[in-house]
């Protein structure tokens, strides 16, 4: 009897334990396919589909397997941080204040660091893609990320105020393109080009907290310093723009690798419809800022109590990549302290045929970067006209000459106090009016408010209002490292923007 039971026992725990090793195994391959499904579906989605699921946070390998994964580089980074942060944290200050001081914009009369540490977290390279675009160069993408502990604290003194500004939770998300120039002589590089990737675009993300006070004591502050940080990046580090580094301490020539001017933009700012209304009594007093570099601002005349307002006012503005580059529109509410913004565009260059007379109509935004805007209601439409002009090597090389004199002249402006600051946008007031590329003379000067004349000569490359030429003049960054900046019959047709880009 006691046999004939644990035979039954057995038999049936046997079969107990092989129904529940079925069952698992069965939940195993269920799994697995469901996740081979979800693998499959993850490699067909596109960059635009991973964005909006992960937002910026997707390392670039994961959907474009022509980005490597570089483990043995991020080891090597953590084990060197703690020297280069500290190296670093001097060099940026020194070669970063100078530019901050040139960006600085109208609201603040000085910006310097009075802390500058990078911390104790290391930047991780989470792909990098090799590839050889051009013979006698090797192009490296790095796909960069930052999530650091900086401690960074601004001194800022403005007209109402002066506060340190601590800069928090430092996060940067971008793609640094690395260019190695080849030669036969040892060390084999003669120079380094580096600039940050325009697509994907680089994000930085930080909080300004006021150390002893409160950011609202100077209005507007926060607005003033995360656009400085803007154009900065913008003008200067984003491609078409770089930073070229001769490298082996001899006399290399980098011209072929510095940035030049491609081409000239005549735009006339022709009139705006439906403009939103920032008054409580009357209407709004608009205005149009237009750059294709937040540096080389101009702006139009001021009219009063309109929301419909006609300007039909032209300026020339130099462009140095038609295909990465746009051109920028900000009407704002002329106000006491700080202007409103009425709307923004921004066209694309690479849109415009040559020699062609493009009448674009314009939808306004509220901002370029609509993912912070929760109002999104209709801003009204700007009327422009657009001509683009390719220079030939004479005229390429006459603006470039040109533009180094004009640096100066915006100098004196500054020094003359017509104008606060070299972000200042300059009007028909104090600006240098061009007579044409196609003439190939005179830049003839206005008579400027504060009896300040610019008389020059060469081509009218740079027209109304253009009044610095730093992207074409060598900056040294450090003079320790020895790191340079360089900056480096028509028809007509008329285009409907619906839904302009949105950067």
């Amino acid at each position: 009897m006691g046999l004939i039971s644990g035979l039954a026992i057995g038999i049936l725990v046997g079969i107990m334990l092989m129904a529940g090793w079925k069952q698992m195994m069965s939940y195993r391959s269920n799994k697995r396919v469901t996740k081979a499904g979800d693998v499959t579906l993850l490699g067909s989605l596109s960059r635009d589909d991973l964005k909006k699921i992960c937002h910026d946070n997707v390392p670039e390998w994961i959907s474009f397997p022509a980005f490597e994964q570089v483990r043995w580089l991020n080891r090597q980074i953590n084990k060197l941080w703690p020297f280069v942060a500290e190296a670093a944290s001097a060099v940026i200050k020194e070669s970063v204040e100078p530019i901050l001081e040139q960006y600085r914009p109208p609201g603040i009369s000085s910006l310097k660091f009075s802390k500058l540490f990078l911390g104790n977290v290391p930047p991780k390279i989470e792909g990098i893609r090799v590839q050889s675009l051009k013979k006698g160069q090797i192009t490296m993408d790095l796909d960069f990320r930052w999530g650091g502990d900086p401690n960074i604290t601004l001194a800022v003194d403005a007209v109402v105020a002066s506060l340190p500004i601590q800069l928090k939770d430092l996060q940067v998300f971008t793609v640094v393109r690395v260019i190695f120039q080849l030669t036969e002589e040892i060390p084999c590089i003669s120079a380094v080009v580096a600039a940050l990737l325009s697509e994907p675009e680089p994000r930085i993300d930080y909080v300004l907290k006021a150390v002893g006070g409160s950011l609202t004591a100077v209005p507007g502050l926060s607005d003033m310093i995360d656009d400085t940080v803007q154009n900065i990046v913008a003008d200067m580090l984003q491609w078409p723009h770089r930073i070229v580094v001769p490298i082996g301490g001899v006399s290399v020539d980098t011209s072929e690798l510095e940035l030049r001017p491609q081409g000239e933009l005549t735009v006339t700012v022709v009139k705006a419809n439906g403009l939103k209304n920032m008054e409580m009594i009357g209407n709004s007093d608009p205005y149009v800022l237009v750059h294709v570099r937040p540096l080389f601002k101009v702006k139009t005349k001021v009219i009063d109590n309109n929301l419909n307002p006609v300007w039909n006012e032209t300026f020339k503005l130099i462009v140095e990549d038609k295909e990465t580059q746009a051109v920028f529109f900000e009407v704002l509410d002329k106000d006491i302290g700080h202007d409103k913004r009425l709307g923004v565009v921004k066209f694309p260059l690479i849109d415009l045929d040559p020699e062609e007379l493009n009448v674009l109509e314009l939808r306004l935004l509220p901002a370029f970067d609509m993912l912070k805007i929760k109002d999104k209601k209709d801003r009204g439409t700007l009327t422009i006209k657009a001509t683009y002009h390719e220079f030939n090597k004479e005229e390429q090389l006459a603006a470039m000459e040109q533009e180094k004199k004009m640096l100066e002249e915006r100098e004196k402006l500054k020094e003359a106090g017509v104008v606060g600051s070299t972000m200042d946008a300059l009007d028909g007031a104090a600006s240098l009016v061009g007579s044409g590329v196609g003439a190939g003379v005179g830049l003839v000067g206005s008579g400027l408010g504060a009896g300040v004349g610019l008389v020059e000569t060469g081509i009218g490359a740079v027209g109304s209002g253009l009044g610095k030429a730093g992207r074409f003049v060598s900056k040294t960054v450090s003079n320790q490292l020895g790191v340079s900046l360089r900056r480096g019959s028509k028809s007509s047709t008329t285009v409907t923007q619906e839904n302009p880009p949105v950067s």
